[in-house]
Parts: C-alpha cells; structure tokens; sequence
C-alpha cells in the first residue's frame, strides 16, 4: 500500500496500491466522503495510465488542484520512485 500526503485539497491523504499497471484499493482519508468513494469505485481496476489521462489537471472551485489531480500526483510519485 503506497500513501501519499495531499496538499491543497480537502482529503489528508490518498492510500493505494499498483498491481499489472492496474489502480487498486483507493482509499481518500478525509474529503467528500461520497463523491472519493465514487471516484475510488470507478477508477478500481482501470489502467495506470488511463487514470492519469482522465484526472490529470482537474480543480475543484478556485483551487489549482484537486483530490483527483493529487491522486494523479501521487500515481507519478509513485511510478517514480520504482525506477
């Protein structure tokens, strides 16, 4: 499980794992407890690089970011870190 602590967004971290480029197991700690549950619902098997397609660069209100976009930031931390 790879957790990745969020920044300028209302969920506190964002909690899952990379199995055969596939995104399991996404858990938000905090936010919009409904719509991050969606989120973690939809995206749930879906190809590493198609969630990065789908989510990069979202806001939320007047934020530059967003809970998706970190979700984003946090799959490339992590992509990165196994090179």
């Amino acid at each position: 499980m790879y957790t990745y602590q969020t920044s300028g967004v209302c969920a506190r971290k964002i909690n899952f794992d990379i199995k055969d480029d596939k995104i399991i197991n996404v858990e938000f700690v905090g936010g919009c407890n409904g719509n991050l549950k969606g989120i973690s619902s939809l995206i749930e098997g879906m190809n590493v690089q198609e969630v990065i397609s789908r989510l990069k660069g979202l806001t939320c209100g007047g934020r530059s970011t967003s809970c998706p976009d970190q979700l984003v930031k946090a799959i490339l931390e992590k992509l990165e870190d196994k090179l």
